[in-house]
């Protein structure tokens, strides 16, 4: 598995992309006037405590309150320890309203939803996670070699010192790596971390502490894999703060580093930007000729997957699991390009042998290893579907580059030409009762005035026969297909 990373940089917008053996996997979009706010830290003022809810809103300066639940607190004001679950503390003994807490976005805002907060405040670098609230170290389940982990312990261990001064996750890119490079992660975090407190003193209720690093470099900052083989960055200015961050915590990658000064643009050398507007589509046809279709709603995302032109070569349950085995690759990648999250409900085409059920599974299971993000899939259900969650922390592709339909308001679907002549109909009847007119006139879209004035001309007819009222006509090309109004002359 070879891994390029692609960073298209201009004054509005910096984009990501992960490429894996020449196939697009992942894009990260951050635009210059709606930056993302997960791991920043706030001095946030409580504006309301929900009791029933065991939950408050905090101001932390954002169009909406951001939403802190109690099981989120880690220290109260007053800077005396509560216990790691408080979910069984009433939200009214650890704040009330108009106190000062300091905060970090875990989750950005999502539609309608503010941002979601914790006390629980942790500062990543390349090797580790500074927690200032506890004391213990411990180690990425990802590293698995029992003694690595325990190395990897005892140099956090003598590194912090005496002091215990917060505790600290040795993160999966640590595996392997010199003592002291970790101590030098480990020192800069805790200076990083002083300056932070000295800021909270400075700075006002409900504005920002400290802003984690733009895309670019939080990429860098979190990327594990050793198989990166180039790293193309077509801004000059961009790539040597890059070579300057890479330098000083990731200094394997200064070779992979490239700038990329062609004229074609860089996010066509792997059709980048044909795969977002396909990533956009609700079919994602699969090379077989079946395919998938995803809706994603507001409280969680379906993916149902068809053989379409699929026949195949043998029997009709062989034809089933390759499309299914197909499918399971196209939804991982799928998931992780779209970074759809929350729960995922995937209704694959019904299996009658349960080996074919276990390979489909373990298939999904194999291809999600390759997901950054914490995922967790169920087993088949009686109904054959498979039920999963994705954790969610920042808005997908479509909330990113899209917006609802004026059109049909978010359902997908507009009433039809014929729908809106009846209610135009109705409306007519509706006027010429109410209202003394010598004339009406209606104005709708191109499509509507067609359909009126050609099959439902009779029933037009009819109309003006029974209210004794001419009706007129007019074009509004502005309006949408569901749109009109019946004006008095």
């Amino acid at each position: 598995m070879t891994v390029e990373l692609l960073v298209n940089v201009t004054p509005q917008e910096t984009r990501v992309a992960v490429v894996e053996n020449g196939v697009l996997q992942e894009v990260f979009i951050e635009r210059a006037r709606r930056r993302g706010l997960v791991g920043n830290i706030y001095n946030g003022v409580v504006s309301r405590v929900l009791p029933g809810m065991q939950a408050a809103f905090i101001e932390i300066g954002l169009e909406r309150a951001a939403f802190l639940h109690a099981s989120d607190i880690a220290v109260a004001v007053d800077e005396e320890k509560i216990p790691q679950d408080n979910s069984a503390d009433s939200i009214t003994q650890l704040l009330h309203e108009g106190q000062n807490v300091l905060v970090q976005v875990i989750k950005d805002p999502l539609g309608t939803k503010g941002a979601r907060l914790t006390t629980h405040i942790t500062i990543p670098s390349r090797y580790l996670v500074f927690m200032p609230e506890v004391q213990n170290v411990g180690v990425s389940q990802r590293i698995e070699d029992e003694a690595e982990r325990q190395r990897l312990r005892d140099i956090v261990v003598l590194a912090r010192g005496d002091q215990n001064r917060g505790g600290f996750i040795l993160r999966t890119a640590a595996e392997g790596v010199g003592e002291e490079a970790i101590a030098s992660d480990l020192r800069f975090l805790q200076r990083l971390w002083a300056s932070i407190q000295e800021r909270v003193a400075s700075v006002g209720p409900g504005e920002v502490v400290h802003e984690d690093l733009p895309l670019v470099l939080r990429v860098l900052r979190d990327i594990t894999d050793t198989e990166v083989e180039k790293l193309r960055i077509d801004s000059r200015e961009t790539f040597q703060r890059v070579e300057d961050f890479v330098r000083r915590f990731t200094p394997e990658l200064v070779d992979k580093l490239e700038y990329y000064p062609g004229e074609r643009p860089i996010f066509d050398l792997y059709s980048v930007d044909d795969e977002i507007q396909k990533a956009l589509d609700r079919k994602v046809q699969l090379k077989s000729g079946g395919h998938l279709v995803i809706d994603q709603t507001e409280a969680m995302t379906t993916i149902d997957v068809n053989t379409g032109a699929y026949v195949g070569h043998r029997n009709l349950e062989e034809t089933i699991f390759k499309t299914n085995l197909e499918a399971a690759q196209a939804i991982i990648r799928q998931l992780r390009l779209r970074n759809l999250g929350g729960i995922i409900i995937v209704d694959f085409i019904d299996m009658q042998n349960e080996e074919h059920k276990r390979q489909v599974l373990r298939a999904l299971e194999k291809h999600i290893e390759r997901d950054h993000a914490n995922c967790h899939i169920s087993e088949i259900s009686s109904l054959g579907l498979v039920q999963m969650t994705r954790k969610r922390t920042r808005e997908s592709l479509e909330h990113v580059l899209c917006e609802t339909c004026p059109a049909c308001g978010g359902r997908a679907s507009v009433k039809t030409a014929e729908t809106v002549c009846y209610e135009i109909f109705r409306e007519i009847l509706r006027e010429a009762r109410q209202f003394d007119a010598e004339q009406l006139l209606v104005l709708a879209s191109q499509e509507v005035v067609d359909l009126l004035l050609d099959e439902e001309s009779t029933s037009l007819a009819e109309l003006e026969a029974f209210t004794g009222k001419p009706i007129k006509f007019q074009v509004e090309a502005l309006y949408t297909q569901e749109q009109f109004d019946v004006v008095l002359l």
